[in-house]
């Protein structure tokens, strides 16, 4: 790629196992795959949402992907550069860079911090500005995620949970990242108050041209705000396209799952309400994950090579990548499938 068709963010093989105590004088070696073996990119400007059931590995993957948890293996390349190895005081000039919004706007904010001081916080501690601008950047800051300067003086119990948010949003804005982890920055909010809040963040991405990975469980927000979508399924991502295909034509049996269970009140048009899909069945256990295609204990179309060959994730249609040995050519032309290996990562650029 050239340097300006090179993504933002570019996420290569990454796993995170965690050890399972189990007991006090247990040293049985087994290990939670929260993600494993997890490939993505995100492009300047560019939404990438990250759906799946809870559980399967959404927030893991943000945590590590900004470094708040060292990845158990993989490649993390930020602007080109390999950050996967840096330590702790490394990473501090990344960190202006990648900032995040927590879920909870409740316990993401200091409480005993006026909220002034809070969004002033990552200005004080990168030293980016002189100590008398500082108020004035914190007016600005309110002001551009729609609260009024003269609140700077008030403490988080005495702003609504949408001024919250808005605080979190301001906080993050506050060092000009280029990345935002949104990690179910709305699923708190009442429904109202989620259109304001992503309506914000629509409008500060094209102002900043920032880039945001978008973890949420609503595929409604996900759907409005992304520019693609990726799926996640026990630790691995199943499938990823830009968000009309994806929503359109999902050629994951889980994806289509996950899209049949979207209540619809009012279908538009003669056959327009999808087939309901109800799976069966509770998703296994990340400690000793199903062989073959995870997603076999529940899929309805499964047959014999799902149990024993994990399907390749591989591009089925152009900027549409799928792991399903349903979509193989094979599988079309009516035989077994028989995936190739070592496709290349899925980028920004498709």
């Amino acid at each position: 790629m050239t340097a300006s068709s090179a993504p933002l963010l570019e996420v290569e093989g990454l796993r995170k196992y965690f050890p399972l105590n189990d007991g006090w004088f247990s040293n049985s070696g087994r290990q939670v795959h929260a993600v494993d073996g997890v490939s993505f990119s995100i492009g300047y400007g560019e939404t990438l949402g990250l759906v799946g059931e809870s559980g399967c590995g959404k927030s893991t993957v943000g945590k590590v992907t900004l470094k708040l948890t060292d990845p158990t293996a993989g490649k993390i390349r930020l602007r080109g550069k390999d950050i996967t190895g840096l330590s702790r005081g490394q990473m501090r000039h990344h960190r202006r860079d990648m900032q995040v919004i927590f879920q909870d706007p409740y316990s993401s904010l200091n409480p005993r911090m006026a909220a002034g001081d809070i969004v002033a916080e990552p200005l004080v501690n990168f030293n980016v500005a002189p100590r008398k601008e500082i108020p004035e950047q914190v007016a600005e800051l309110f002001q551009r995620v729609g609260l009024r300067p003269e609140q700077a003086s008030r403490y988080p119990h005495e702003f609504s949970g949408g001024q919250r948010q808005r605080l979190g949003i301001a906080r993050a804005l506050a060092l000009r990242p280029s990345l935002i982890l949104g990690d179910e920055p709305v699923s708190a909010l009442d429904v109202s108050v989620q259109a304001q809040v992503i309506n914000l963040l629509v409008d500060l991405q094209k102002e900043f041209n920032l880039s945001y990975l978008f973890i949420a469980h609503d595929l409604a927000v996900v759907q409005h705000i992304s520019h693609r979508v990726a799926v996640m399924y026990l630790g691995k991502i199943v499938e990823l396209a830009d968000t009309k295909a994806l929503f359109g034509n999902p050629l994951h049996p889980y994806t289509e799952a996950l899209l049949a269970a979207v209540p619809k009140p009012v279908p538009v048009g003669r056959g327009a309400k999808r087939k309901r899909i109800i799976l069966q069945g509770d998703v296994p256990s990340p400690v000793t994950p199903p062989s073959g295609c995870r997603f076999r204990t529940r899929c309805p179309h499964a047959f014999d090579q799902c149990k024993v060959e994990e399907p390749a994730f591989r591009e089925i249609e152009p900027g549409h990548w799928a792991a399903c040995h349903l979509r193989s050519p094979a599988s079309k032309a009516g035989g077994m499938a028989n995936p190739a290996v070592g496709e290349p990562s899925p980028t920004a650029n498709g």
